[in-house]
Parts: C-alpha cells; structure tokens; sequence
C-alpha cells in the first residue's frame, strides 16, 4: 500500500459539488482509500488571473494504484465530470475540475506524463495550506522539508481562505 496526496480544484459552475463528486468517485475506486479530506478553501487564481477563484481541498489516499495509474484514474475522473482539455483553454485557465497528484510515498518521478512532486507544489499556497490541515509535519522528498517549513517560506503568497470566510471585495 501506498500513500498519495491529491489536490483538486474547481473554478467553474458547483464548484463545491464537482469537488464532492472527484472525492466520491475517486473512493469508489478498487485499490483507493480516501484516507483524511481537507477543509475546503477558496483561493486566489494561480497564473491565469483574470477568472474566478477557485475552490481547492486536499485528499490523503491509500492506494495499490502505481502513480500511473493513479493518474490515469484521475484523468478519467475529470473527462466524467466534464473537464475541457482543449487548447483553446489558458494554462491555468478555469476548469470544472482538476486532480493533481502532490506527492506519491517519498517517489521522484518525472517522465513525459507525470512529475512527483508535482511541479511548484511547494510555491503554490492553494496546494500547501489545505496540506497544512492534514499533514503539516509529511517531509518534502526533494526539499526535505515538512510542508509547513515549505509554507513558511513562501515568498509569493496568493490568497487562501477557508470556504465562506473570504472577505467581501476580493
């Protein structure tokens, strides 16, 4: 058995419900176990700015899925739920939803379809702060740093908010 971490994030339509229905889904799986879900948090738009915010969560699995498969797993997920892949769609651009896998046990792997840790994971406050909830003291395997050393020193913060406490305005 493995441990996974999941980041998904919805920034268009019921963003709650898609996240709701990734997590189900993803549960429904033979060989996952969704383990802890983080709160969910709305968050500023990374890269792309000029569109909705986004809400995000994290999810701790349990999985016999080698991360290709997982992410195959993944990727289905979003074409059930209707996710737009086309290139007419900005990087970082508004998306029903999206399953990034963070980290994957203590592996490194970066090949033509996957990267573990995902990239830039650790400068990306809407990935650390729902990671912070679950597991502040889980050790980065490339930066050998805990996700909240990581948070810390972040030097470009978006915002985070935990769901229904951003202010009026932003």
């Amino acid at each position: 058995m493995s441990i996974a971490y999941l980041c998904l994030g919805s920034n268009l339509g019921d963003k709650i419900g898609y996240i709701q229905q990734s997590h189900i889904l993803l549960n429904d799986i033979e060989g996952i176990k969704v383990l802890k879900a983080s709160s969910f948090y709305e968050t500023e738009p990374y890269g792309f700015k000029n569109q909705e915010w986004f809400v995000n969560a994290v999810l701790e699995i349990e999985t016999i899925l080698n991360p290709n498969e997982l992410l195959n797993k993944c990727i289905n997920i979003e074409n059930k739920l209707g996710r737009n892949r086309s290139d007419d769609f900005p990087r970082w651009g508004p998306r029903c939803i999206d399953i990034d896998i963070l980290l994957y046990d203590n592996q490194v792997i970066s090949d033509k379809n996957l990267t573990i840790p995902h990239p830039l994971f650790e400068k990306r406050s809407f990935a650390l702060v729902p990671m912070l909830e679950i597991n502040p003291d889980l050790i980065h395997p490339v930066l050998n740093k805990s996700i909240e050393q990581i948070h810390c020193d972040l030097e470009e913060v978006e915002s985070v908010y935990l769901y229904g406490t951003r202010p009026k305005g932003f």
